[in-house]
C-alpha cells in the first residue's frame, strides 16, 4: 500500500508537467487514480524505482506483450528532473529487456519527453506506424491517439 501511494505520488506530482500542454480534455486530476494503477498491474505492468534518502523519487514500468515490451509510466519528481535519473532507470529497463522490441508512447507535444528518448537511442516513428502501434499494444482513448506519438529503441 505504501509502495500503490508513492508511486501514485510521483506519477501525480511529476504529470503536472502536462497541464497547459497536452489537450485540456485529456488532462484529469490527479492525473492517474490508484484504481487506474491497480488496472496497471493487474494488466501485468511492472514498476521499478528510484530512491534517494530513502524517498522514491522516479518511477519507470513495462509491460510486455507479445513480442514486444512497452515503457509505461515514466516519471521524475520535478524537483528530482534533468539529474541523470530517467537516464539510469532507462538503462535498467535495457539491461531486463535485452532481447525484445522496446517502445513507449508519449504525447506529441511532450517534448522534453520526445527528446529524452531519441538522445537515448530511440527513433520517432510516422503517422501511419504510430497509429498501427497504438491499435496493437495500447488502450488508449481516440483523442488520446490523435495527440500522441510512438518511439522505439534503435
Amino acid at each position: 500500500k505504501e509502495d500503490r501511494s508513492n508511486i501514485l505520488y510521483v506519477i501525480n506530482e511529476a504529470s503536472l508537467k502536462y497541464k497547459g500542454v497536452i489537450p485540456e480534455d485529456c488532462w484529469h486530476e490527479p492525473y492517474m487514480p490508484e484504481q487506474e494503477l491497480l488496472n496497471e498491474f493487474a494488466n501485468g505492468v511492472r514498476m521499478f524505482g528510484y530512491e534517494m534518502d530513502n524517498v522514491l523519487v522516479g518511477i519507470m514500468g513495462i509491460q510486455e506483450l507479445e513480442e514486444v515490451t512497452l515503457i509505461r509510466h515514466a516519471y521524475i519528481l520535478s524537483d528530482y528532473q534533468r539529474r541523470g535519473i530517467g537516464y539510469l532507470l532507462l538503462q535498467y529497463l535495457f539491461h531486463v529487456n535485452q532481447s525484445r522490441r522496446l517502445m513507449v508512447g508519449t504525447w506529441q507535444d511532450a517534448t522534453w519527453a520526445i527528446g529524452f528518448y531519441l538522445k537515448n537511442g530511440f527513433f520517432q516513428h510516422d503517422r501511419e506506424q504510430t497509429d498501427y502501434l497504438l491499435n496493437k499494444y495500447w488502450r488508449v482513448p481516440l483523442k488520446q491517439m490523435e495527440n500522441s506519438v510512438v518511439l522505439e529503441k534503435q
